[in-house]
């Protein structure tokens, strides 16, 4: 049974810092794309950073980038997002993704199988 369980969200002032775990079971990272979106209240969700399964190419959306880092321990099994200098647009429900196979855009979060329940950020102004 895959499971993804994030944690570290929280309550935060502009411009402060939190780092978002993400620890998988029933799969390995190493075999998958893992990703992560946020969403918020009345919005798609939306994509926010992903390291690819092979070449460790990382990307990262424009709204983050300079910001939040995409990083994983294969050794734990985890998956990591630091976020600096956060703003009120950055409050949302964070989750991570796994994927396997990507048939079009790795941004989409369609093409991504597993899903954790989410970690709750919020950043005051």
């Amino acid at each position: 049974q895959v499971q993804l369980v994030e944690s570290g969200g929280g309550l935060v002032q502009a411009g402060g810092s939190l780092r978002l775990s993400c620890a998988a079971s029933g799969v390995s990272i190493r075999d998958y794309h893992m990703g992560w979106f946020r969403q918020a209240p009345g919005k798609e969700r939306e994509f926010v950073a992903v390291l690819r399964r092979t070449g460790g190419y990382i990307y990262t959306a424009d709204a983050v980038k300079g910001r939040f880092t995409i990083s994983k321990d294969n050794a734990k099994n985890t998956i990591y997002l630091e976020m600096n200098n956060l703003k009120p647009e950055d409050t949302a429900t964070y989750h991570c993704a796994a994927s396997q196979t990507v048939l079009s855009s790795i941004r989409d979060p369609a093409q991504y199988r597993y899903w954790g329940q989410g970690t709750q950020v919020t950043v005051s102004s």
